[in-house]
């Protein structure tokens, strides 16, 4: 790990916060050139957040020509978070785009969202956790109690805790949370004005590089090992009435997941061809700590499969802590007749 951290800019921090406006290249905008010569259907892509490593395997999918020989003429822009996804997704101003699939279930449970479908896994756990550095007297959930904690009011990391409190033994009212905007939560802990922040596994370089100390990670997949991470979804009106383009978008998208683990180098330079503020050395570093999630013992080596019992024990999860309002099927929150089967 140290070894991956260390190759990350110095200034890492200073063009993460660039990266969320992003960038569209021009280089696939061709109204044809697909295998048949036919029109390209242009669709608009949201990445999850911002345009980091985690989410450059879009850029590689359109750069290496996947998503055209697809069929696709892609779009991509800066997503900002699960439920800002969901809504311009369901309110068509964006085909494709992914989103915490554990947030699209609260969403989904509490009537803050409806009329979306997860339609493939980009990881198979979730890498939601709570990360501090060295220094601060914390090294098992326990020694959260009497911390405090920093994250965005809508965040999954945040929305989850009390979960995550009960099941790892942490006594949740002694734990003082506080608001930070998503750029800002690095800097929050680097300052010291907080003792932790929430956070995904794959953001412990930039971590490292900005508060100049090792990063402590109390992954949420040690106590919560059926829940997913990031999945990609459409509009259910999409889904019921395209259901073959968006097997196919699907399939190129997950072709340039595979790809960019495969060649996570190769995938950072060409997210800094299309977002001139990427750092490569931190995107390459963020894509290496993902590959992890991507395939796991739960899914085997296929990419992008669902798991109709394991999102069930999800749903289960959440329910128990009271986390939902109303009762959910797996149905209800994925076609599992467009997911990629294992």
């Amino acid at each position: 790990m140290r070894r991956l951290t260390r190759t990350v800019a110095a200034a890492a921090l200073a063009t993460a916060l660039a990266l969320v406006g992003g960038c569209s290249s021009d280089s696939d905008k061709s109204e044809s050139g697909g295998g048949n010569g036919a029109a390209l259907e242009k669709v608009t892509y949201l990445t999850s957040f911002g345009n980091f490593g985690r989410d450059s395997y879009a850029w590689v999918a359109k750069d290496k020509g996947f998503f055209k020989e697809a069929g696709f003429d892609v779009d991509i822009k800066p997503g900002q978070g699960t439920g800002s996804v969901i809504q311009t997704i369901t309110g068509g101003q964006a085909d494709f785009g992914p989103i915490d699939l554990t947030g699209g279930i609260l969403q989904l449970g509490n009537g803050q969202a409806k009329d979306f479908v997860a339609v493939a896994a980009i990881q198979q756990r979730t890498m939601a956790a709570i990360v501090t550095v060295e220094g601060k007297n914390i090294a098992t959930p326990k020694d959260l109690e009497g911390k405090k904690l920093a994250d965005t009011p809508t965040s999954v990391v945040r929305n989850l805790f009390p979960t995550y409190a009960r099941l790892a033994g942490i006594d949740g009212s002694k734990v003082t949370w506080v608001n930070g905007e998503a750029q800002g939560l690095i800097g929050m802990l680097g300052s010291g004005s907080v003792d932790g922040i929430g956070q995904f596994v794959v953001g412990q370089p930039t971590v490292e590089t900005v508060t100049k100390k090792k990063p402590v990670v109390l992954p949420y997949s040690n106590v919560m090992q059926d829940l997913y991470g990031n999945a990609l979804i459409t509009s259910s009106k999409i889904a019921k009435e395209k259901p073959e383009m968006v097997k196919k978008f699907t399939a190129a998208l997950l072709k340039g997941l595979e790809y960019s683990l495969a060649n996570p180098d190769e995938a950072a330079e060409i997210l800094k061809k299309n977002v001139p503020a990427a750092v490569p050395a931190a995107a390459s570093a963020e894509l290496q700590l993902m590959a992890a999630y991507v395939r796991s013992s739960n899914s085997g080596t296929a990419i992008g499969t669902l798991d109709s019992g394991r999102v069930a024990k999800s749903i289960a999860l959440l329910q128990g802590a009271g986390a939902l309002k109303q009762n959910l099927t797996p149905d209800q929150l994925i076609d599992f007749n467009l997911a990629p089967k294992a």
